[in-house]
């Protein structure tokens, strides 16, 4: 287990700049981990299936969500014909505060274009109690206990990146006004996408 989000992308490693109308998110993606989600998102962001769509949920000290055209989180499709696609899991990838992730909508091996990242600074020591109560490796927890993150959300989703570069504007997302649905009040945007390699 090497938990690969919090180091230094190596050379080859894919990265994507998410411009939105908050600022820019900088993302490294993990394809060995999660080679099905990294192509699926890269093939949909190159043809700019992103532009223009919506945050659609925003809850602090959670997760900002987007991906789905609807601005419903019921929408949204792949980028392979066969459709929506399995989930793919990894010990080296958590819901660490930064993460990307697909989202499922909590229907195993359905995802298709929604993704959200994790915005959470800290979990509690009661959190951290039951996560060795439930059988979390000691390294994981240790990481969770400093960084923040949704563990509950681990082996749930998909996680195949982690922000590198503007958390700053993902908080800022998270702690916009919202609705009763989460929904921002006023709209929040994907301008584009760009994928390098470094």
């Amino acid at each position: 287990m090497n938990l690969i989000q919090f180091d230094t992308p190596a050379a080859g490693t894919k990265v994507a700049t998410i411009k939105t109308s908050a600022g820019d998110i900088k993302i490294a993606l993990y394809d060995k981990e999660a080679p099905k989600a990294v192509e699926n998102w890269i093939a949909l962001a190159e043809k700019g299936y992103y532009n223009g769509l919506k945050f659609y949920e925003v809850i602090p000290t959670v997760r900002i969500s987007t991906g789905d055209p609807e601005n419903s989180g019921n929408g949204g499709e792949s980028s392979f014909d066969s459709g929506k696609f399995a989930d793919e899991y990894s010990l080296n990838l958590w819901h660490f505060n930064g993460a990307v992730a697909m989202n499922n909508n909590g229907v195993s091996d359905a995802n298709d274009s929604k993704f959200y990242i994790i915005q959470n600074n800290g979990i509690s020591e009661e959190l951290g109690q039951e996560m060795i109560d439930g059988g979390f490796p000691t390294k994981v927890i240790d990481k969770y206990l400093e960084v923040g993150g949704v563990p509950n959300y681990d082996f749930k989703d998909t996680v195949f990146g982690q922000v590198i570069e503007g958390m700053d504007v993902v908080e800022q997302i998270a702690s916009a006004a919202r609705d009763e649905q989460n929904k921002p009040s006023e709209d929040i945007t994907i301008d584009s996408i760009t994928i390098e390699t470094l």
